[in-house]
């Protein structure tokens, strides 16, 4: 169902894009395929996203965010926290009571979960052996709860006509629950060849 409140933030062009996005799978593709890989510094907005037509994990996540509310769901991000490497950002949904995500990463191995996990740190382990920095380290340490973007209305975060760094710095100073111990970090061995190589198929680097 479209919420008709946020679909008349947008502008024409841009609702008739957003409506389109009905479902996760429907976001994920067009994330992956009509959105070039941003490697500028920048946060747009997801109607900016829209504009330039390019994101990187954040903006992804935010435009991603904004379909699921266009849509009536709740816009709810959570945020990986990595060590020696970036942190990334998904856009989180439910199906009855299990958990799945969509973003955009230049990592195949970290975009779309379909929902069958119970737990947010089901969902966030699942991506742990796909998070690796160029050192073939995996790197993924810890999590936040979702975050609900409703919070951020007052920065009018989907339709600024500006970068919403507002939320990333949010994302950064909330807590975050790690996801194994000291031990257990230092006795990880390096991803697999393979694997490492799988995840930057296809990517922009």
């Amino acid at each position: 169902m479209v919420d008709s409140f946020t679909a008349s933030l947008f502008e024409k062009q841009q609702a008739r894009i957003l409506r389109a996005l009905s479902t996760p799978e429907r976001i994920q593709k067009f994330l992956d395929q009509e959105l070039a890989y941003n490697h500028a510094g920048t946060c747009y907005s997801p109607s900016l996203v829209l504009q330039h037509k390019k994101a990187h994990c954040m903006e992804g996540a935010l435009l991603a965010a904004a379909a699921f509310r266009f849509h009536g769901h709740p816009p709810l991000l959570v945020d990986l926290e990595a060590k020696h490497d970036d942190d990334h950002v998904l856009a989180v949904y439910k199906s009855g009571n299990l958990w799945g995500s969509v973003a955009k990463s230049n990592y195949s191995g970290l975009r779309y979960r379909s929902p069958i996990y119970r737990t947010i740190r089901e969902l966030v382990a699942s991506y742990f052996d796909h998070y690796y920095n160029l050192r073939g380290d995996k790197s993924l340490r810890a999590f936040s709860l979702p975050v609900n973007l409703t919070r951020f209305d007052r920065i009018q975060w989907m339709t600024r006509n500006d970068e919403v760094w507002e939320i990333p710095e949010h994302l950064c100073t909330i807590r975050h629950t790690p996801l194994l111990s000291d031990a257990t970090a230092r006795a990880l061995r390096r991803v697999d060849k393979r694997i490492f190589a799988a995840g930057r198929l296809g990517g922009s680097f």
